[in-house]
């Protein structure tokens, strides 16, 4: 049953984070972005960093998976196996939730890297950078679909509250930067019609 939906938009989020990267790399060393070199070689570094944390997420995001599937699995024949199982699908739940989190959030910085190389990269490689967004923009959504449907069996509302608070406040982060990678993608692609 893996990989599901969360293990995917960490993969959707890897791929933006490592889209930025090539951005970076293709400006640095460039005469022309020359003014824009250190800032580029700091993306490299941290779209690297991302897509490696992205990349292991899947793993994590499908052990979460399956410990929840192993939960709820569990015998509840006695009072105590019932308590046990409970228990355990509430840690499950949780993991389930806080692991497609930390995806979103990186996923949200792998679009603010996108949309400085959509602004001061090469422009030879701009959609790239508008890929980059839009994949980070499909890996936030994926998530956010993760984090709530995992926090909607949560016991524990005030914890879930606060999951899903910040994964709408993400959500609406990631909208507008993805128009506004949109918007500068199309006006130095020359794009518009």
């Amino acid at each position: 049953p893996v990989p599901g939906g969360g293990a995917v938009a960490a993969l959707a989020g890897a791929l933006a984070a490592a889209l930025a990267a090539m951005v970076g790399r293709l400006t640095v060393g460039k005469r022309k972005y020359a003014e824009v070199e250190t800032d580029m070689q700091a993306l490299v570094v941290e779209a690297e960093r991302l897509r490696q944390a992205l990349t292991a997420r899947i793993a994590e995001d499908n052990a979460a998976f399956e410990a929840v599937m192993a939960a709820y699995r569990l015998s509840k024949r006695t009072e105590e196996e019932k308590a046990a199982r409970r228990a355990a699908i509430q840690a499950g739940l949780a993991r389930a939730a806080e692991v497609p989190l930390a995806t979103a959030q990186d996923a949200v910085a792998a679009l603010e890297l996108a949309r400085t190389a959509a602004q001061v990269g090469n422009v030879n490689a701009i959609t790239d950078a508008g890929t980059a967004a839009w994949l980070a923009r499909a890996a936030v959504a994926g998530a956010a679909l993760n984090v709530r449907i995992n926090g909607v069996g949560l016991d524990d509302r005030a914890r879930a509250g606060s999951w899903l608070a910040e994964v709408a406040e993400l959500e609406r982060r990631a909208e507008a930067l993805v128009a506004e990678v949109q918007a500068i993608v199309e006006e130095r692609g020359g794009l518009r019609p």
